[in-house]
C-alpha cells in the first residue's frame, strides 16, 4: 500500500505540497499527473525518502521512507526518469550487482531479464542497447526485489511499441500479483489505459480525482485523422480494416487504401480501445468486425483472415491468439 495523509511540506516559508489523503491499495495502479512545475519532483523526493515532509504520514508497504530507509530499500522498488545504468556493463551484470546489494539469489537476475525480455541480451553492454531495451533493463533492477509498493517515473517513455506493449503486460501482472504502484508522468495520454485512478497535481495540490475506465463517452463523432496530400481526411473507425506499423508511424488500412497517420500504433491502441480493435500482433491492431476467421498453421502459428475481397490475413501471435481465445470464447 502507499498511503499519503495530511501532507505537507514547506520550503522558504512556501508550502509547496499539500495533501489531504492519497492512497494506493495493494493491487492497484494509480496515476500522478502533472506539468514540470506541479510539484511531482519534490513529491517524489517525499516518497523515495530524499526529503523529509513538514508534516504529515508517508508510507510506502507500511513503511516510513525517511526514517526506515534500510528497510525500505528491500520492500520498495523505483524506476527513476533516467535509467542509471551501467554503461559499460552488460545487462546480466547490471542485475547481478544489485542483486548482491539486495543480498538476493544471483538466480534472481537471469530470471528477470527474461521476464523483461533481455535473456537474448545478456552479454550486451548497456552502452549497446537502444533506449527501449535500456528502458526494460531499468524496470527489471526496479523490480529484482518482488516489491510491495512501486514508483515508476514515466516507465513507457524513450520506448518503441513493442517495449511499450511488454512493459505494460508486466505493470498490470505486478498489480494482479498485489503491488501497489504508482506513476508518475506529466501527461495522463501515456498510461491512462494502465491506471485504475489517475490523481492530477496542480502546485502541489491535487485538483482533479477521475477513473480512466468509468469515464463517459461522449455522443459526438470519434474520427481518426490521416494526412493526405495538402488535407487531413478524418477517417471513421468502423471503416478501418487493420493498422499496421511502419518505422515509428502508423498506417490505416481502409477499402480503398492505405492512409498514413501522425500517431504510433500504441497511440492508436488507446485510442481504439473501445472501438473493436485488437492487437493481434506486435506491428498490427485488427477491426475484429471484419474478420471472417482465424486460422490455425501449427500449433504456435496463426493468421486472421479478413472479409475484403481480397481475403487478407494478419498474423495472430501464439500470445494473441490465446488473449483472443480468451475474449472470444473459442
Amino acid at each position: 500500500m502507499i498511503e499519503l495523509e495530511s501532507l505537507q511540506k514547506v520550503v522558504d516559508q512556501i508550502t509547496v505540497i499539500e495533501i489531504d489523503a492519497l492512497r494506493v491499495s495493494s493491487g492497484e495502479i494509480a496515476g500522478l499527473v502533472g506539468p514540470v512545475d506541479s510539484g511531482k519532483d519534490t513529491l517524489f523526493d517525499l516518497l523515495i525518502g530524499r526529503s523529509r515532509p513538514t508534516a504529515g504520514k508517508v508510507r510506502l508497504a507500511g513503511l516510513d521512507p525517511f526514517a526506515e530507509r534500510a528497510q525500505f530499500g528491500h520492500q520498495v522498488g523505483v524506476l527513476f526518469q533516467e535509467d542509471n545504468l551501467y554503461r559499460r556493463q552488460s545487462t546480466l551484470a547490471n542485475l547481478r550487482f544489485y542483486c548482491r546489494l539486495r543480498r538476493l539469489p544471483p538466480s534472481r537476475a537471469a530470471e528477470v531479464l527474461a521476464q523483461v525480455g533481455l535473456a537474448d541480451h545478456a552479454n550486451v553492454r548497456v552502452e549497446k542497447l537502444p533506449s527501449s531495451l535500456a528502458r526494460r533493463l531499468a524496470l527489471g533492477r526496479a523490480i529484482l526485489n518482488d516489491p510491495a509498493a512501486l514508483l515508476l517515473v514515466e516507465p513507457l517513455k524513450k520506448c518503441d511499441d513493442a517495449s511499450v506493449s511488454l512493459l505494460s503486460k508486466i505493470i498490470r501482472e505486478l498489480a494482479a500479483r498485489g503491488a501497489a504502484l504508482l506513476i508518475f508522468a506529466e501527461e495522463a495520454a501515456s498510461i491512462g489505459s494502465l491506471c485504475d485512478v489517475i490523481y492530477r497535481l496542480d502546485h502541489g495540490r491535487i485538483v482533479q480525482v477521475y477513473h480512466p475506465g468509468k469515464e463517459k463517452r461522449l455522443d459526438l463523432p470519434f474520427m481518426i485523422p490521416a494526412r493526405l496530400e495538402g488535407t487531413v481526411a478524418l477517417v471513421d473507425p468502423v471503416d478501418i480494416l487493420y493498422v499496421a506499423a511502419e518505422d515509428d508511424r502508423a498506417v490505416l488500412q481502409t477499402a480503398e487504401g492505405r492512409l498514413p497517420t501522425q500517431f504510433t500504433l500504441t497511440e492508436l491502441e488507446t485510442r481504439l480501445a473501445r472501438s473493436g480493435f485488437f492487437r493481434a500482433h506486435r506491428g498490427f491492431l485488427v477491426n475484429l468486425q471484419h474478420v471472417r476467421e482465424v486460422i490455425p498453421y501449427t500449433r504456435d502459428s496463426f493468421s486472421l483472415k479478413l472479409k475484403d475481397a481480397a481475403g487478407t490475413k494478419i498474423p495472430l501471435s501464439k500470445s494473441a491468439a490465446r488473449e483472443l481465445r480468451e475474449l472470444l470464447g473459442f
